[in-house]
């Protein structure tokens, strides 16, 4: 199958043209797909799938309701586009609009969740549920296509809401971080606007009691992740994106790929210092060994405790699916030193592994 040589096209492009000779170029590559692959659907405009991918629209929109759901025992909630609520009971969500102030505060220790690329709320509700099983409030912050490929206009602005909801709330019984995959992209865009006013922001940073990172993916591999995340059983599909992803990062530099380095350096140096879980598998080509091994070296020579997990054989974001057990040992294991919910008291710990 022939797709358009988007190296080809980086060179020829002009700087005010870039943007139109991106959305050609992924056309062309996602029309060939679409008239050559019997994947694709009869009736699907084809064009729809480069309009997904750039607008953030699509199977990501499901995640933006204005409305209470239920999802395996949890309430889902929406603070913001981007940032929801997942509890066993609904609880009051409203908040200031200019300083993320809630409303009511955060009584029960809490939990941050960065979620990875296009994740559905009923996965992400098995990984709150271990959480709210515990005694915590789960906050889920996610990210579209579309706000990963613009940070200026995307994911710098949910990097925003969520360092103004961790700097103007208590979070008085403590907070716990938990993210996958891009999720680690989204955590160092919050760390590069942290930086630019330490002084004011370093009690975000006390606030952190732990940290686990299942999958983190850096900068190199955007361009194999986001095909993943967005056409999880379409090779072909994945082929085309990955492509224009490699075309993206290169043709547009200044506006995304700088941003990528810049959230990349902050996550290596990481100014949290609390104790680190990493959740890796030899066989994940995305949030890979390692990556994921240079990070911990370089968190461990700032004096960050680390531990440091890896499966044989295991997907990517799917260790808590394949090793269900073993994940929540290691999890508890983790967090039980920091007296934090329940994850001190065995009795619930012993109800949980029960159910499992």
């Amino acid at each position: 199958m022939a797709f358009l040589s988007v190296r080809l096209a980086a060179q020829s492009a002009s700087s005010t043209g870039l943007r139109m000779l991106a959305l050609t170029s992924l056309d062309q590559q996602v029309g060939s797909v679409a008239r050559f692959s019997a994947l694709a659907t009869p009736h699907q405009n084809p064009y729809a799938l480069r309009n997904q991918i750039l607008s953030g629209v699509g199977p990501v929109s499901n995640q933006h309701i204005n409305m209470t759901i239920p999802s395996r025992g949890i309430t889902i909630q929406e603070i913001s586009r981007n940032l929801q609520m997942f509890n066993k009971e609904r609880r009051n969500v409203e908040k200031d609009p200019n300083t993320f102030q809630m409303k009511v505060g955060f009584d029960k220790p809490t939990v941050l969740m960065f979620a990875w690329l296009n994740a559905k709320q009923k996965h992400l509700a098995k990984y709150a549920k271990l959480y709210t099983d515990q005694g915590f409030e789960v906050i889920v912050a996610n990210l579209t296509p579309w706000q990963l490929l613009w940070p200026m206009k995307g994911s710098q602005l949910v990097a925003a809401e969520i360092v103004k909801l961790l700097k103007n709330n208590e979070f008085k019984n403590g907070l716990i971080f938990h993210g996958f995959s891009v999720g680690g992209y989204l955590w160092g865009e919050c760390l590069v606007r942290i930086a630019r006013d330490l002084p004011n922001h370093q009690i975000i940073l006390d606030r952190v009691k732990g940290q686990v990172w299942d999958s983190a993916a850096d900068i190199t591999e955007i361009p194999e992740g986001v095909p993943r995340a967005l056409f999880p059983k379409n090779p072909t599909l994945q082929g085309a994106l990955r492509k224009y992803m490699l075309y993206h990062m290169k043709a547009f530099h200044e506006p995304a790929t700088s941003h990528y380095i810049r959230s990349s350096q902050m996550f290596h140096t990481n100014l949290l210092k609390c104790p680190a879980l990493f959740l890796v598998s030899k066989t994940d080509p995305v949030g890979t060994e390692l990556a994921n091994g240079r990070v911990r070296d370089s968190w461990e020579s700032s004096g960050v405790k680390c531990t440091f997990h890896c499966w044989d054989r295991s997907p990517h974001v799917g260790h808590f699916q394949k090793h269900t057990a073993e994940y929540v040992e290691l999890l508890f294991a983790h967090l039980r030193p920091l007296e934090i919910g329940g994850f001190g008291q065995n009795q619930k710990e012993a109800q949980l592994r029960a159910k499992l």
